[in-house]
């Protein structure tokens, strides 16, 4: 029997979901803060390694607009649309649209909820032929026991399942690149919210991990 195939990030094809992370749902959510936590962490990387954002947002007329921590704005034209949903996937229309005009392969998902828009747009990514990578400390749910059985859902699937800091360097390659000083000093500023959001939400994971 032949190894299964190696499943890696394609730097150049990449692109990050950032789902459904909607100031409504805090009162919700285990662990929001974290989650938030971890997707502005993931903003930052993103305008360093030049890596394009699609963000969703589930029905903003009446939960509201994506939250003001996640400065989605400074991104530029990395910032490839906010798009307004009201299925349970971020594989939209709209955003297999973007997708195929710029040609990218490899799909970074955070935000909520796990067992929810997380796992339907992951199983709808793999079923169109994306690799697919879900951050683990950057995805939640109302109920945090739902957490490790999305993640296992998801792994049993195909998709790779990693952390925001693992990510990072995956997407880096190389600290002879000349934005690895930039990179760098985003993984020191961001090391205790990292090990305080690794502690808050990987336990709930760490079985499937």
């Amino acid at each position: 029997m032949s190894a299964p195939p190696v499943v890696r990030v394609v730097p150049g094809q990449t692109v990050f979901f950032l789902c459904d992370i909607q100031t409504r749902f805090k009162p919700a959510i285990y662990a929001f803060d974290e989650v938030v936590a971890t997707a502005c962490k993931m903003l930052k990387l993103a305008k360093v390694l030049g890596i394009p954002v699609i963000v969703t947002e589930q029905n903003p007329r009446a939960l509201g607009p994506t939250a003001p921590e996640l400065d989605v704005a400074s991104l530029g034209s990395l910032h490839l649309g906010t798009i307004a949903k009201s299925c349970f996937t971020m594989l939209t229309p709209e955003v297999k649209a973007i997708l195929k005009a710029q040609n990218l392969k490899s799909v970074v998902i955070f935000g909520i909820e796990s067992h929810v828009c997380v796992l339907q747009t992951s199983l709808d990514l793999l079923q169109a032929g994306y690799d697919v990578h879900v951050i683990a400390d950057g995805v939640s749910s109302c109920n945090r026991e739902e957490v490790p059985h999305a993640l296992a859902r998801m792994r049993q699937a195909g998709v790779q399942i990693t952390t925001s800091e693992s990510m990072g360097f995956q997407l880096q390659t190389d600290s002879a690149r000349p934005n690895f000083k930039q990179f760098s000093a985003i993984i020191k500023e961001e090391k205790e919210q990292t090990t305080r959001t690794l502690g808050v939400l990987l336990p709930i994971a760490r079985s499937n991990l």
